[in-house]
C-alpha cells in the first residue's frame, strides 16, 4: 500500500503542478527553455568519438504522424542530427503491442536496440533482472535532467537504488466524448454506468457509432476493464489483494466487472471488427468524428486537440457501476519510458542523445499542445498558449484524483498478464459465462505463480 500511496501523491502533486502553471503561477524551473543549451554542453562523449560516424537506433511508440509526440520526436531528432552531423538517429516507430512483441524477441537474443520502450514496475522488472538495461543515474545527473521529472515518478522505473528508464508521461484514464454527436443522438453525459449503456444503445439506434477502441493492441480493452473492476471492487487494490492471497479472481467484484464489460460490448458499444483495429486506427475513428466516445489515458489529449474534432470534444470521469465506486478514483498510468541497452555499442553517445531528448521534450510538448499528462514539469500558461477547453478540463481532473489502480500488466507478472489480455480480448468476439472468465484468470494466476 505504501507504493500505491506514493503513486497517488505523484499524481496529485505532479499533475497539480501542471494545473497551477495552467493558471499562470509560473514554475521557477524552466526545464524546457534551458534544455538546448544545457544538453549541448554535455561532455560525456569523448572528443575522439566526434569524428566517428555513429548510428543510434531509437525504438519508440510514436508511429502516428498526426500525434503531437511523433512531431515532437522528429523535431528534436532532426535538430540533434544537425548539431551532431556524425550521428544518425535511426527511428524504429511501432504501435504499442508491436513494440512489446518485438522487444521480447530482441531480449531473447540479447539484441536490444540502443534505446527502447519499457513500462513501469512488473512489466519492466524482467529486463532489469536479466541485466539487459543500463542504469541511467549518470545521465540523469547531467544538466539537471533528474530535477525535470515530477517528484517520485522515477521510483516506478528504479530497482535496487538505480533508475533504468525515463518516462514520457504520467496519466489518468478518462472518457472523451464528441459533443456534436451527443447532441445529434439526443443523449447527455452519463452519471452512472447503467446510463452509459443506455447512451450506447440510443446512439446505436440512430446510426451513430457509440465508442471506438483499438483492441488489436490488447492492453486497450484491459485498461477499460480495469476501470470497471475499480468500480465494482468499490475502490482500488483488487489485484494487490489477489497477490496477497486475500482474494481470488473468482471474487464477486471481478465477476461483476466482467458482466459490466460484456454488457457494454453486447450493447454494441464498439465498432465492428474492433480486434482488427490497432491503437492508432481505433483512436483515429474518434479523432475523425466517426465515434461518439473514447476511453483512454489522458496522453490522448494532445492528439485529439490537433485533430479535426478539436473544439467539439468534452471529457468525463468513468461513472459508478451499480452504485459502487468513486468517480474520483482513476486508472493511474505512469507512462511508458525510454531505456538504454546495457550492451549498446555507443553507450556514452546514446546517453548523451537521450539526455538531450528528454531535456527538450517538455518545451517542445508544450509548444505542440501535447504537454497534458507528460511526466516532466512544464513551465507555461496552458490557457494563454491556446490549449482547448477540453485540455483545461483534463488538467482540472488531475486535481480531483482521490486514488486509483495501476494497469493489470503493470501489476501482475507477464505470464498472468498474457492470460488476462487474451481473455478480455476474447470477450469482443463472443459472450462468455462471467464465472468461467473468472476461473480462467484464477487458473492463469496460479499457473504463473508456482
Amino acid at each position: 500500500m505504501a507504493k500505491m500511496s506514493k503513486l497517488l501523491s505523484i499524481v496529485l502533486t505532479g499533475t497539480l503542478a501542471l494545473s497551477l502553471t495552467a493558471c499562470g503561477s509560473g514554475n521557477k524551473e524552466d526545464s524546457g527553455s534551458s534544455a538546448s543549451g544545457a544538453a549541448g554542453s554535455n561532455s560525456s562523449t569523448s572528443d575522439t568519438s566526434k569524428d566517428k560516424n555513429i548510428t543510434i537506433t531509437f525504438q519508440n511508440i510514436y508511429p502516428d504522424p498526426t500525434d503531437p509526440k511523433n512531431k515532437i520526436m522528429n523535431k528534436i531528432v532532426d535538430q540533434y542530427e544537425k548539431d551532431h552531423p556524425n550521428i544518425k538517429i535511426e527511428l524504429d516507430s511501432l504501435n504499442t503491442d508491436q513494440q512489446k512483441l518485438k522487444l521480447k524477441t530482441q531480449a531473447a537474443s540479447k539484441e536490444i536496440p540502443d534505446i527502447t520502450v519499457v513500462n513501469p514496475a512488473a512489466q519492466m522488472q524482467p529486463f532489469v533482472d536479466a541485466k539487459l538495461l543500463a542504469p541511467l543515474d549518470d545521465m540523469l545527473a547531467e544538466n539537471g535532467l533528474k530535477d525535470t521529472f515530477q517528484d517520485g515518478l522515477l521510483d516506478w522505473y528504479s530497482f535496487d537504488g538505480s533508475t533504468y528508464a525515463v518516462p514520457d508521461g504520467n496519466n489518468i484514464g478518462v472518457v472523451y466524448y464528441n459533443k456534436e454527436l451527443f447532441e445529434k443522438g439526443g443523449v447527455k453525459v452519463p452519471s452512472t454506468f447503467e446510463e452509459m449503456v443506455d447512451v450506447v444503445k440510443t446512439l446505436k439506434s440512430k446510426g451513430i457509432q457509440p465508442m471506438a477502441i483499438g483492441e488489436k493492441d490488447t492492453w486497450t480493452g484491459s485498461f477499460l476493464f480495469m476501470n470497471m473492476l475499480l468500480r465494482t471492487n468499490n475502490g482500488p487494490g483488487f489485484l494487490k489483494d489477489v497477490l496477497d492471497k486475500k482474494k481470488t479472481f473468482e471474487d464477486p467484484a471481478f465477476v461483476e466487472a466482467v458482466d459490466a464489460f460484456q454488457n457494454l460490448v453486447q450493447a454494441g458499444a464498439f465498432q465492428e471488427g474492433a480486434t482488427s483495429f490497432d491503437y492508432n486506427a481505433g483512436e483515429n475513428l474518434f479523432k475523425t468524428g466517426k465515434a461518439a466516445m473514447y476511453y483512454m489515458g489522458t496522453w490522448a489529449t494532445g492528439g485529439i486537440e490537433s485533430s479535426s474534432v478539436n473544439g467539439k470534444v468534452g471529457v468525463f470521469k468513468f461513472p459508478t457501476i451499480g452504485g459502487k465506486g468513486n468517480p474520483d478514483e482513476f486508472m493511474l498510468a505512469p507512462g511508458s519510458a525510454f531505456a538504454i541497452a546495457a550492451d549498446s555499442k555507443h553507450l556514452a553517445e546514446t546517453k548523451e542523445f537521450l539526455n538531450y531528448f528528454m531535456l527538450n521534450f517538455p518545451k517542445e510538448a508544450f509548444e505542440a499542445k501535447g504537454a497534458v499528462g507528460i511526466g516532466q514539469k512544464v513551465d507555461g500558461d496552458f490557457k494563454a498558449a491556446g490549449y482547448s477547453d477540453m485540455a483545461m478540463d483534463v488538467l482540472n481532473m488531475f486535481k480531483e484524483v482521490k486514488g486509483g489502480d495501476l494497469a493489470f500488466d503493470n501489476t501482475m507478472n507477464p505470464g498472468t498478464a498474457q492470460v488476462h489480455l487474451s481473455s478480455i480480448q476474447n470477450l469482443f468476439a463472443q459472450k462468455k459465462n462471467s464465472a468461467d472468465v473468472a476461473k480462467e484468470h484464477q487458473a492463469g494466476f496460479e499457473d504463473n505463480n508456482q
